[in-house]
């Protein structure tokens, strides 16, 4: 694969966006652990199984709607309240952790402003809340870089460490969705009959 192609699908699987974001250190055993991360806010730990259980029953809601539709469609309403929950615990957390600020996202890792330079090479935790998803996840990230900007701030670019496939998938679909929604904007803005 060329390098261009490379730096494309790069580009492809990148975002930028506006998401609640809390940066801490990870202790040495931490950094090397590999059991999911845990939060000490139990609202947060709640949003994040909520969102891993749902993609690990997903397999199963498939089967299922081949063989019972009722059932099916009676589980994905469900599933829909749960939804609507979670975006009320989500919001609950946003005055926890803050209002969302802008940053880069991958499936990578994320790059983000601040006050406080990080070493690079620091091990760190990233703990985001997606929104309109209301996607909580808390993942480990070794620091890639961290430059001061022309306003005195950091620049801090991570890199996501230890995920497991649930949380990577996660992550995924939630740029592919946001990256369809931030097209479909750009589309309506362009077209003058939509207005």
């Amino acid at each position: 694969m060329s390098t261009l192609d490379e730096e494309d699908r790069r580009e492809y699987y990148r975002i930028d966006d506006r998401i609640a974001l809390e940066i801490s250190p990870l202790s040495a055993a931490e950094a090397l652990g590999t059991e999911l991360l845990q939060d000490d806010s139990p609202l947060f730990n709640l949003l994040s199984e909520l969102h891993l259980s749902e993609f690990e029953s997903q397999h199963l809601m498939r089967q299922l709607s081949d063989k019972d539709r009722t059932l099916a469609a009676f589980l994905k309403a469900q599933n829909k309240r749960i939804d609507l929950l979670s975006s009320v615990v989500a919001q609950t957390l946003l005055g926890h952790i803050g209002a969302p600020r802008p940053v880069i996202l991958s499936e990578g890792g994320i790059e983000f402003a601040q006050a406080q330079p990080i070493a690079a090479g620091a091990r760190v935790a990233v703990k985001m809340v997606l929104m309109p998803q209301a996607l909580g996840l808390l993942l480990r990230a070794k620091v890639t870089h961290c430059d001061v900007r022309a306003d005195g701030d950091y620049e801090v670019g991570t890199e996501f460490v230890d995920m497991t496939d649930a949380q990577r998938q996660l992550l995924a679909r939630y740029i592919l969705q946001r990256q369809a929604q931030q097209r479909r904007q750009a589309l309506e803005q362009n077209d003058p009959a939509a207005s």
